[in-house]
């Protein structure tokens, strides 16, 4: 069986297709193809509360192409979420409805919790009985999920991303907000373990260069490179790093959301799984579908 997942991002938008396969009552998913594409639509919404004709018919193309693809590739089922950029956006309904119409794709604009309980389900092998902050900041809003003995005692959405926080379009106040959540929820005495997902904490887990099979980070480590990210210009970090050009201008910005969330919890260690809303969604795919497969 395959599924299909496309992620709009305020960003990049992501499409990936997964492979199902049921095996002497063994379910293993594998990736068949992966597309990620820079359209940054946050910056269109951020700042004009609206997505510009030109990225309209940008994004467009891209879910013109994204459907000719989860057609070649036959999949068995497949669904399109849109974020933080589409849902603010004065013409984001009227945008989705025109893809409708003209491609058949439809698309479902998401809210914060929604995207939350999305990115949770590709969680489930990494939460145990320990308390667990999980943090998921994307281009326009970071997601927090707090878990203790693998029950979620809180969740909530804000508008903090690295899109919005390298415009400066991150209020002081939402700052607070975010602290004063983390703080309500989490005990710092209990040495909660944060869990990273989205692009750029694994593009800083890979700067680490990890061991082999390591799959945390230290909160002195994150701190450390993004240190060192700061003290090189952007033309290094593309051309040194091998960064591409709209990972290395959020990437810093990104990483302090992390940071900032794991100092308001006293977490000093993150794990970083190679997760995302992408991975949700194929999950909730999977559950719709699984009654199909055969045996």
């Amino acid at each position: 069986m395959k599924l299909a997942a496309v992620d709009i991002g305020s960003n990049a938008i992501r499409m990936q297709i997964t492979n199902v396969n049921q095996y002497e009552g063994v379910i293993s998913f594998k990736r068949v193809e992966y597309i990620r594409f820079p359209l940054r639509l946050g910056l269109d919404v951020f700042h004009n509360q609206r997505i510009s004709e030109i990225n309209r018919g940008k994004f467009i193309k891209l879910m013109q192409a994204f459907k000719i693809l989860i057609d070649l590739y036959e999949a068995d089922d497949y669904m399109a979420c849109a974020t933080s950029a589409m849902r603010e956006s004065i013409n984001g309904k009227e945008i989705c409805e025109e893809v409708r119409q003209e491609l058949g794709l439809k698309i479902h604009i998401i809210d914060g919790n929604e995207e939350a309980e999305l990115i949770n389900k590709s969680l489930t092998n990494y939460i145990d009985e320990k308390a667990y902050l999980h943090i998921d900041v994307g281009g326009g809003s970071t997601e927090l999920n707090i878990y203790s003995n693998k029950e979620k005692i809180a969740s909530k959405s804000f508008q903090i991303g690295s899109v919005r926080a390298l415009e400066d379009k991150v209020a002081e106040p939402v700052w607070q907000s975010m602290e004063t959540f983390i703080g309500r929820y989490v005990d710092k005495k209990s040495r909660i373990t944060s869990i990273g997902t989205g692009g750029n904490i694994n593009k800083i887990f890979e700067l680490t260069k990890p061991r082999k099979n390591k799959v945390y980070l230290d909160l002195s480590k994150i701190e450390s490179t993004l240190e060192y990210l700061e003290s090189i210009s952007f033309e290094e970090r593309v051309n040194k790093l091998n960064l591409n050009h709209d990972r290395a201008d959020v990437i810093i910005p990104a990483g302090k959301i992390y940071l900032a969330a794991m100092k308001a919890a006293a977490s000093v260690k993150m794990v970083v799984p190679d997760l995302g809303l992408k991975d949700g969604i194929i999950q909730v795919l999977y559950e719709r579908n699984k009654l199909k497969m055969p045996l």
